[in-house]
């Protein structure tokens, strides 16, 4: 500990009592309260800053639908179609927002989750569309197959439902390449395979795609707070979990070290998620790897603070942005959250 810091923390030394009986004695030098007098002064020393900037909408993309629908379990939350996302992703941009997160819901689904593989698929036509409608917007698109199979796991199955972890890596390299080619901007892979991020990395050079960066979704956990996604994104499982391939909600250690792996597959990004539950691994992996870090605030995160309003037992706004503060002073440089409209329209008030 520095000197100056054990000053700071050391007793505080105390003034002489007065021998005015109108004035208090013994009373602190000290005063933390002096930085909180006014709002003025508050906004003056406050230490992290929450901006549009630092927002990243997910957005999901059905296609055959012929009007964007409400998800029932997000208040707040449509699935668009294939003609309304353009209006999503122009809103996104005028309200200042760092990126758009696309995810697709296909119609098109089978075992190994093929049409995310082929020019004219949904990832292919979602991510064009955006880009030419929104030449100037940062797109990310999520690499991952749940969404595309039939039994709503990350990649083709073996006889006894475990994930083949191997063909499914070489299949996430194809669909890399197809996103790229779309108009990707940042490619972001959350199915958590060993060796994903470097199969990415060598199809992705091997195509042309050297500068497009990659957002590894390094630490995802197993977690029960992505219900409402599932439901939105049509990838419920048939049979089984995901424990065998996500992490396991006690493991912060193991978690920087698939963050460190990660990095050294090449990635150049990496993201915890969920977020609200895992701020500790937010500020650990911030330390550790200095490195641009984003915090996914999850489905069921926004939804319980939807309807926690709803009953009137808080303030979704108020609530709203002081998660989102938290998931910047834990060290998130960038947030994808399902409220980053709401949160740019009352940061621009």
């Amino acid at each position: 500990m520095s000197q100056a810091k054990k000053q700071v923390l050391s007793p505080m030394p105390q003034a002489a009592p007065s021998t005015d009986a109108g004035t208090r004695g013994n009373f602190p030098q000290i005063r933390m309260r002096r930085g909180r007098k006014t709002e003025g002064i508050r906004r003056l020393i406050r230490e992290t800053a929450l901006e549009p900037r630092h927002l990243v909408l997910p957005v999901f993309v059905e296609e055959e639908l012929s009007e964007r629908t409400p998800v029932g379990a997000m208040p707040g939350v449509y699935r668009e179609t294939e003609t309304s996302v353009v209006n999503a992703a122009k809103e996104a941009e005028k309200e200042g927002l760092g990126a758009l997160m696309l995810f697709g819901v296909s119609h098109h689904k089978d075992h190994t989750g093929s049409d995310s593989m082929r020019p004219g698929g949904l990832l292919d036509r979602m991510v064009s569309r955006v880009r030419d409608a929104c030449p100037d917007l940062v797109i990310m698109a999520d690499l991952c197959f749940c969404e595309y199979t039939d039994h709503g796991h990350c990649g083709p199955l073996d006889d006894h439902g475990s994930v083949i972890n191997d063909d499914t890596i070489e299949n996430i390299g194809k669909q890399a390449v197809i996103a790229a080619q779309a108009g990707a901007d940042i490619l972001a892979p959350s199915g958590m395979m060993d060796g994903q991020v470097a199969a990415i990395r060598a199809a992705l050079d091997g195509s042309g795609f050297e500068e497009t960066p990659i957002l590894a979704y390094a630490a995802k956990f197993a977690s029960n707070f992505y219900g409402p996604f599932r439901d939105a994104a049509g990838c419920s499982l048939k049979q089984g979990d995901r424990k065998t391939y996500q992490m396991d909600p006690a493991n912060g250690d193991e978690a920087l070290r698939e963050v460190a792996l990660d990095i050294a597959e090449g990635a150049d990004m990496v993201m915890v998620k969920p977020g609200l539950p895992y701020l500790d691994i937010i500020r650990r992996v911030k330390d550790e790897f200095a490195m641009p870090t984003f915090a996914y605030n999850v489905s069921g995160e926004y939804a319980m603070l939807k309807f926690a309003a709803e009953a009137g037992v808080l303030d979704y706004d108020k609530t709203m942005m002081e998660m989102l503060l938290s998931f910047r002073r834990a060290g998130a440089d960038g947030i994808l959250t399902y409220a980053s409209l709401a949160a740019a329209r009352i940061l621009q008030q």
